[in-house]
């Protein structure tokens, strides 16, 4: 029998087949419509939309997610905290909250644009340098509109940067970078810091002139960086100093703990040469990390590994960065190993010792101000009893406004 004569009589004999075959025809015509739909909408997309891909490993990442909780602070109820935190020396903890929108979709308009944004978190990819997932944020709009994008992350830089003009930003290791910790604080005054005559102008001059010299060093091969080391006894305003030269030089601040639990040698050189432009990396109680006999970790009680030698190298190895500033204070440097201190390492060393009587004279007078009468007499009080600038201010402090208690209860200082 002939196929088309035998196709004909199933049809015209068997009506399941013929409603089968049809039903088949309609689901395979669908199929090719939904494809089509779907390609055609894709096409749509990629002629009418545009997107950008901001990464968390991104400086802007941080910028973007800050300038929007600003603009739709109100309109996102999807958010999310960051918290910073500092362990302190003395065990307390200082804690920074601040609240970014979380992941998700978020739609908001900006400049009569709208934008579809959507914060993505990988839960399979983790960034190495913090162990935290990968995120990303995905900017959508209009093809038309892509210039908004250039708009957006220009107005995001410059609100980070507002919101550190006339401050100083304190940075903290995390990872192999480098995170502002909490909010910038206001500059502090190079002349609220007293110290002994001359020794804060000396200091001042020399930083200036090595921030001013840079073709000099150059020329002559000599590595361009610089290492300061204040010594002395605790509250002689060895940290408050280096807080308030920053400020006058408009620069920031890394604090570095070289006791940081997981700190190795090669974390602490990556941080030393990828410390932020503009900024003073300052190495807190440094005796308290290495002594002259060089204890192992287990024997000073802490989780580091740095070594010596890692210290060493880091600081003027072959590997060393330049362009750099650091400041190292110590409460004990008769336990620094000489080979820490040496020139190329530790360029310029001042003690600040316990107040003299120029510093109590005028810590008074700048609490009290007119009352030399009574200054005097506070000085031959105090003076030759080995009282810290801090304790002075504390006692200021406590009896503000009454200068007659201060000098009444001038035994009280020390």
């Amino acid at each position: 029998m002939p196929v088309d004569t035998l196709v004909s009589s199933l049809f015209s004999s068997n009506p399941y087949f013929s409603a089968g075959v049809g039903v088949l025809g309609v689901g395979a015509g669908l199929a090719v419509l939904r494809q089509g739909i779907t390609r055609g909408a894709g096409v749509a997309r990629r002629l009418l939309l545009v997107s950008l891909e901001i990464p968390s490993k991104d400086k802007s990442y941080t910028w973007f997610l800050h300038w929007m909780s600003k603009q739709s602070a109100k309109k996102t109820h999807e958010l999310a905290v960051e918290t910073n935190f500092v362990q302190h020396d003395n065990g307390s903890i200082s804690t920074n909250f601040s609240l970014v929108p979380g992941p998700g979709k978020h739609y908001f308009k900006w400049k009569g644009v709208w934008l579809k944004v959507e914060r993505a978190r990988d839960g399979k990819m983790i960034d190495l340098s913090t162990g935290s997932p990968w995120e990303t944020v995905t900017l959508t709009t209009l093809s038309r509109d892509r210039h908004i994008f250039a708009d957006l992350l220009s107005e995001a830089h410059k609100l980070a940067l507002a919101s550190q003009e006339g401050k100083t930003v304190i940075y903290t290791s995390w990872g192999p970078d480098w995170r502002p910790f909490g909010l910038p604080r206001k500059r502090r005054m190079l002349d609220s810091v007293i110290l002994d005559q001359g020794v804060k102008e000396h200091i001042t001059k020399d930083v200036e002139d090595f921030i001013n010299n840079g073709r000099w060093y150059n020329e002559r091969g000599i590595p361009y960086r610089r290492g300061y080391l204040l010594y002395g006894p605790p509250g002689s305003g060895k940290s408050s100093f280096i807080q308030a030269l920053a400020g006058e030089l408009q620069y920031n601040i890394c604090i570095l703990n070289l006791s940081e639990r997981g700190l190795t040698d090669d974390r602490l050189n990556h941080l030393l040469s990828n410390a932020p432009e503009r900024s003073i990396i300052l190495l807190e109680d440094i005796d308290a990390a290495f002594t002259t006999k060089r204890q192992s970790s287990d024997e000073q009680g802490y989780h580091s590994m740095v070594t010596f030698s890692g210290l060493l190298n880091a600081l003027d190895g072959v590997a060393a960065s330049e362009e750099r500033i650091i400041f190292m204070t110590t409460n004990h440097v008769d336990r620094l190993d000489q080979a820490l201190i040496r020139p190329g390492r530790v360029d310029f060393k001042e003690h600040l010792g316990v107040a003299s009587e120029y510093q109590i004279r005028t810590m008074f007078l700048r609490f009290y101000e007119g009352q030399t009468e009574l200054a005097e007499k506070f000085v031959q009080r105090v003076k030759g009893k080995g009282v810290s600038t801090a304790q002075l201010q504390g006692h200021f402090v406590f009896y503000k406004g009454d200068p007659e208690a201060a000098l009444r209860h001038s035994d009280s200082v020390t």
